[in-house]
């Protein structure tokens, strides 16, 4: 996955196609996925409703942007991550990659996550952390010196401002943050969690306060309803 993810801009064909197939693996890996009903709350990329509908999965996508739902080739449902159009208990799976670092309250993100999955349903969550080395995505790594210094910078060398920019569509997520609203879910119970892009042997990094928030990179959490 990381030899993957170093292809994000060049090829990024490559990239969500494996990132896809990934999270399919590590869906499957505890829920089947045939016939399931699967919602994927801020789909933007094709690859994944594609590899989704392969594995056989009824597949639903929700995003806020009802340009990006148009490109998919499954219809879906316009909504916001923190705000889901959905009633109670009503998805097998529920999914989120690399979408909370994008809304001001990731946490209440998951609370709608694990409201709308069913009793004994899975949630998927992964998002990159803000200090981690492409916590400021495409205006990494200077946004260890602040997003608003990187931004700018961004846009003084590429004429242009960044499409992820700090404090409107992007937000400052940690390692900690994460584990803490897990590990505290009244209404479902975390599963496993580890850092998405590193060998297995690495996710002994989880247990090291600190440098677990430049380390882990991408923090994958696997939830169960209650």
């Amino acid at each position: 996955m990381f030899r993957a993810f170093l292809q994000e801009q060049s090829n990024p064909e490559v990239f969500y196609r494996s990132l896809a197939r990934d999270t399919i693996a590590l869906v499957g890996a505890h829920e089947p996925i045939q016939g399931r009903l699967v919602v994927d709350v801020g789909a933007g990329e094709h690859q994944f409703a594609e590899e989704f509908q392969k594995a056989g999965a009824r597949y639903l996508p929700v995003d806020r942007d009802h340009r990006i739902l148009t490109e998919l080739p499954q219809r879906g449902i316009q909504g916001l991550g923190e705000r889901l159009p959905l009633p109670d208990g009503c998805a097998d799976i529920v999914m989120s990659s690399n979408v909370a670092e994008h809304v001001r309250t990731p946490g209440v993100l998951g609370d709608e996550l694990v409201r709308i999955a069913r009793p004994g349903g899975l949630i998927f969550l992964a998002y990159t952390s803000w200090a981690s080395p492409w916590g400021g995505h495409e205006t990494s790594p200077w946004h260890w010196f602040g997003g608003d210094y990187a931004a700018r910078r961004y846009a003084r060398r590429r004429g242009r401002p960044p499409k992820n920019r700090y404090g409107d569509n992007m937000f400052a997520t940690s390692v900690a943050g994460g584990l803490r609203w897990a590990q505290n879910q009244p209404d479902a119970w975390l599963v496993d969690a580890f850092p998405r892009y590193h060998p297995d042997w690495a996710a002994g990094v989880l247990s090291v306060p600190g440098a677990r928030e430049v380390a882990t990179w991408n923090l994958t959490m696997l939830l169960r309803r209650r």
